[in-house]
C-alpha cells in the first residue's frame, strides 16, 4: 500500500516543475562562487591542516550545479573540533556523518560543522533493519523512516531510491546535503549525518514528530491553530529564510517554501525542510541567477518562471503564498472549489478588496476583533509578497518585522491591560478607614496631602 507523502522530502509530478539547465548559464554562475569559496577554503585550512578532507568542492558545487557525472565522490563537511567520535573506522562501510554543535545559532559560519562516521549497520539497526513500522513517509526521492540512535536521539532516515541511472535524485542528493551542511539555526532542520556507499544514499536529519504545516490546516494533526498559533509559525518561517537571505555566505534561495515543507514541533513552532531544490547564490553582489526553474505549482514566482532568473524575492513570493493558507486553510489551488475560488490568492485578495476579508478567514478560526484585524494585515503582507515584479515585494527581514508588529498589536487588542488604578502602581492604596498613621506610619500632618497618579 502506498505511503503518504513524506514531510521530509515532498515530490511530485504534477505538482514539481523540472526544466533542464541552460548549459550557457553554468559559466556565470562558477565565476561568481570563486572568491567566497575560497575564503572558506584559507580558513579551514588554517586550522586543519592535516584531519580534514582535501577534496575541493569546485566552484559548480558551491553555486549548487554539482555535476551528476562526479558522483563517485564524496561531499565531505568540515569540522570546528577534533573527531570525538568513537564510531566504526571500517572505510569499507563508514561514511562521513555530521553533526551540529550549537544548534540554533544564526551566525554560523558556512560549513563548519563537527563531523563523525557511523556505518550502514549503524543505520540499519537504528530503523531496525528499514522496518516498514518506521516508514513515515515516501516522497519522490525515497522513502523516509524514523530511527533511533545508539544515543538515544530521534532522527528522520531519508533512503533515497536505488535507481542508479537517476542523475536529478544524485544531484537533489548532493544538493541537499551541501546546503543543510552550511546551515544552522533553530527554524531549520538540523543535519545529523549523510552515507553514501555504494548504492546506498542516506540523510539523516532532525525529527519532527508533530506532522507538517498542511497537515495541521488540513485538521488531520492536532487541535487546529488559532491566529496567534498561525502567527507565530509565520514569523518562525520568516527567521529562518531571513537566516538564509543575509546570513550565509553566499546567501541560499529555499525554491521550494510550502506548508509541506515546513515542519511543527510539540510546542507549535515551525522548522523548514527539505533543501532538495535549494540553490547557492553564485554572487551575494549578483542581480540574479539563471537556473532551471523547480519548485511547486502555487508557489512559483511568475516573473521566476518567465525570466529563468531566480532571486531571493522567489523566495519572497512563496512565502506570500504561504501567508495566505495560513489565514484561509486553503491549499494555494482548489480545483473542486467554484471558478472563481480556485486560485486561494486572487480570490482571497478581490474578497479583501471588496471590504468582507472576514469571509475568507479559515472556518476554524474564532472570529473576534483581535482576529480579523491580525488576518487583515496578514493578508495586506502577502498581497505586498505576491507583487508582480520582484522589486516591488519586500525583502524576508522586512516581512518578519512587520509580523512582529501585528503580532504585538494582536496580544494588545485580545487581552486588553487591566484598566488601572487613580493611584501611582508603586504608591500603596491605603483603605479609607484607615488613619496615616496606620497606614504610612506617621503622624497625622495638615501639610500632608495624596498626590494623584
Amino acid at each position: 500500500m502506498k505511503k503518504a507523502q513524506s514531510p521530509y522530502n515532498q515530490r511530485n509530478q504534477f505538482s514539481n516543475f523540472h526544466f533542464e539547465d541552460d548549459r550557457n548559464n553554468k559559466t556565470k554562475q562558477q565565476s561568481g562562487s570563486y572568491s567566497a569559496l575560497k575564503n572558506i577554503k584559507a580558513a579551514v585550512k588554517k586550522v586543519f591542516t592535516v584531519l580534514l578532507f582535501r577534496r575541493k568542492v569546485n566552484s559548480k558545487a558551491a553555486a549548487s550545479v554539482i555535476d551528476p557525472r562526479r558522483n563517485s565522490n564524496r561531499i565531505r563537511g568540515v569540522s570546528s573540533s577534533t573527531d570525538r567520535s568513537s564510531g566504526s573506522t571500517d572505510t569499507k562501510n563508514s561514511s562521513k556523518f555530521k553533526s551540529s554543535g550549537s544548534y540554533g545559532s544564526s551566525t554560523t559560519l558556512s560549513g563548519i560543522i563537527e563531523t563523525k562516521y557511523f556505518s550502514y549497520e549503524e543505520i540499519s539497526k537504528a530503523t531496525e533493519k528499514f522496518s516498514q513500522a518506521n516508514i513515515i513517509g515516501e516522497g519522490g526521492f525515497g522513502i523516509v523512516y524514523r530511527g533511533r540512535l545508539g544515543d538515544g536521539s530521534l532522527v528522520a532516515v531519508k533512503r533515497a531510491r536505488k535507481t542508479g541511472s537517476d542523475k536529478l535524485l544524485q544531484l537533489e542528493f548532493k544538493n541537499e546535503i551541501l546546503t543543510l551542511s552550511m546551515i544552522e539555526h533553530l527554524n531549520l532542520v538540523r543535519l545529523y549525518g549523510y552515507l553514501e556507499h555504494g548504492d546506498e544514499r542516506i540523510i539523516l536529519v532532525e525529527y519532527v514528530g508533530n506532522g507538517t504545516l498542511r497537515e495541521h490546516l488540513d485538521g488531520t494533526r492536532g487541535n487546529g491553530l488559532e491566529i496567534a498559533e498561525r502567527l507565530d509559525i509565520a514569523i518562525d518561517v520568516a527567521h529562518a529564510i531571513t537566516y538564509l537571505h543575509m546570513y550565509t555566505d553566499p546567501p541560499i534561495i529555499h525554491r521550494d517554501i510550502k506548508s509541506l515543507n515546513i515542519l511543527i514541533t510539540e510546542k507549535l513552532r515551525a522548522k523548514v525542510a527539505d533543501f532538495g531544490f535549494a540553490r547557492l547564490s553564485a554572487d551575494s553582489d549578483a542581480t540574479h541567477i539563471s537556473t532551471q526553474v523547480k519548485g511547486t505549482a502555487g508557489y512559483l514566482d511568475p516573473e521566476y518562471l518567465k525570466t529563468y532568473q531566480l532571486t531571493e524575492k522567489s523566495d519572497v513570493y512563496s512565502f506570500g503564498v504561504l501567508l495566505v493558507e495560513l489565514m484561509t486553510g486553503r491549499r494555494p489551488i482548489e480545483p473542486n472549489k467554484p471558478h472563481n475560488e480556485r486560485l486561494t490568492t486572487r480570490w482571497a485578495f478581490q474578497t479583501l478588496k471588496r471590504g468582507e476579508a472576514v469571509l475568507v478567514m479559515d472556518p476554524r478560526l474564532r472570529r473576534n476583533a483581535a482576529s480579523t484585524m491580525a488576518m487583515e494585515k496578514i493578508l495586506r503582507l502577502a498581497h505586498e509578497c505576491l507583487a508582480p515584479l520582484r522589486q516591488s515585494r519586500p525583502s524576508m527581514k522586512k516581512c518578519g518585522e512587520v509580523l512582529w508588529g501585528i503580532r504585538k498589536e494582536y496580544r494588545q487588542v485580545a487581552f486588553p491591560p487591566p484598566p488601572t488604578s487613580h493611584y501611582s502602581a508603586n504608591f500603596p492604596v491605603r483603605d479609607p478607614k484607615m488613619t496615616r498613621q496606620q497606614t504610612f506610619g506617621i503622624e497625622d500632618d495638615d501639610n500632608y496631602k495624596f498626590v494623584s497618579a
